[in-house]
């Protein structure tokens, strides 16, 4: 679109801790928006950290220094940042502040350099909204806030910060602080949306701008297999048995207690296997929990260029999340799951957001009921053809909403219509 657009190219200064080459999380999303953007002809800059999640330490090959280069067409450049091992409430502060600070000179350097139409900051990390409002306003730019997840309320919610008292009071003011720094903003889900307009935005000052299925044709592929025919199941011992697949970070908020807890309830079933796949601060922990029990299976993430087969070994997919976090985030797992074809068994509460994006998918369950998510369970695991008409729902669900090529047009379309009347430099 940005040759029929008279202003020409659209430039997009982009301030976001995760990128690629992380490989779930909030860094894929963000990375294919840069590069979807500079492929319709758009130039990208992004300033970010360096790679760490999920499983918070960092990765070779990115040393903790400033370092500039190009990637896919987008001008990244990498700035130094503290990554806590085990990322409490305090440490993940200091690691946000620390990202923000290093991320000032370079954000500063590019807006001078490139005068974007847009500044972009991703959140998380909130806190480097000022330095996305210092670039805005020396460039011109408008500034644009994505939100992934409330931060606040996602750590209220999953007990990382108490809901009451004087830090969370400074917490919720520090907030509006910044939301109030931004010209407009998006997120991922319609639940969240609301919430945005809650918070301090009008309604036009607002666009919803969806997760996509990421290796869609892939995923799809794969999940035409019969159950359990990956070749996952031949590797880890898993034939002949239906397995429930979670897979992504394991960490506070995804409450995976529930699934430790359903895995021993239905301990008596040698048809049935439970597989956590992952990295993250919660991952020992579970383990911890989970010994003893013969059928439950812990491995590590699995490369991106095999994320089809896996999804593959699911009879159904697990997407567990505590009580009060279901409109504060929208799993961006969820996608790649329903693209594969398979149900999906969410813990959320009724009338949340992602309880509605999982209806006639699946089964949605109450959060923390271990009874429920068994239950559940069972009755996927006894009716194949329920699991089977489920699961044809969930792939169509993916094509109708979280195609990446509609995305990106609609993002497109609204950052064109929201540039600063100032014409093309």
């Amino acid at each position: 679109m940005a040759a029929d657009n008279p202003a020409g190219p659209l430039r997009i200064l982009v301030v976001g801790l995760n990128y690629a080459p992380e490989p779930v999380g909030i860094g894929p999303y963000t990375t294919g928006l840069a590069e979807g953007l500079v492929a319709r002809g758009h130039r990208v800059e992004a300033v970010a950290g360096r790679p760490y999640y999920p499983q918070w330490s960092p990765l070779p090959g990115y040393p903790a220094r400033w370092s500039r280069r190009v990637e896919s067409g987008v001008g990244i450049t990498r700035v130094p940042h503290y990554i806590p091992r085990n990322p409490g409430g305090l440490k993940r502060l200091i690691h946000l502040a620390s990202f923000t600070l290093a991320a000032l000179y370079p954000a500063m350097k590019q807006a001078r350099r490139m005068k974007p139409d847009h500044v972009l900051v991703v959140a998380p990390s909130l806190l480097a909204m000022p330095v996305g409002a210092l670039a805005a306003r020396i460039s011109g730019a408008r500034l644009w806030v994505h939100v992934q997840d409330f931060e606040l309320e996602a750590a209220q919610a999953t007990g990382l910060l108490s809901g009451g008292g004087a830090v969370a009071r400074l917490g919720r003011a520090v907030e509006r602080f910044l939301f109030g720094l931004a010209d407009f903003a998006s997120t991922i889900s319609p639940a969240m949306r609301t919430r945005l307009v809650a918070k301090r935005f009008a309604p036009g000052d607002t666009f919803e701008m969806r997760n996509w299925a990421n290796h869609a044709d892939t995923i799809g592929a794969a999940g035409g297999k019969a159950s359990g025919s990956s070749s996952y199941a031949r590797a880890w011992g898993l034939e002949g048995r239906k397995v429930l697949l979670y897979s992504g970070n394991i960490a506070n908020k995804q409450g995976l207690d529930v699934v430790i807890d359903a895995a021993r309830l239905l301990s008596g079933r040698d048809d049935l296997a439970f597989v956590i796949c992952g990295e993250g601060p919660n991952r020992q922990k579970l383990e911890a929990q989970a010994a003893g029990l013969g059928n439950i299976q812990f491995h590590d993430l699995q490369p991106s260029a095999k994320v089809g087969d896996l999804l593959a070994l699911a009879h159904a997919h697990l997407l567990p999340q505590k009580a009060g976090a279901a409109d504060l985030v929208l799993p961006s797992k969820l996608t790649n799951i329903l693209a594969s074809g398979r149900p999906v068994i969410a813990t959320a509460e009724a009338g949340t957001g992602l309880a509605e994006e999982c209806e006639g998918c699946g089964f949605v369950t109450a959060p923390e009921d271990a009874r429920a998510l068994a239950d559940a369970i069972e009755r996927l695991a006894d009716d194949g053809a329920l699991a089977d008409r489920l699961g044809a729902r969930a792939r169509l669900r993916a094509r109708e909403r979280w195609a990446l090529d509609g995305i990106l047009d609609a993002t497109e379309a609204e950052l064109i219509a929201r540039r600063p009347a100032r014409g093309a430099a």
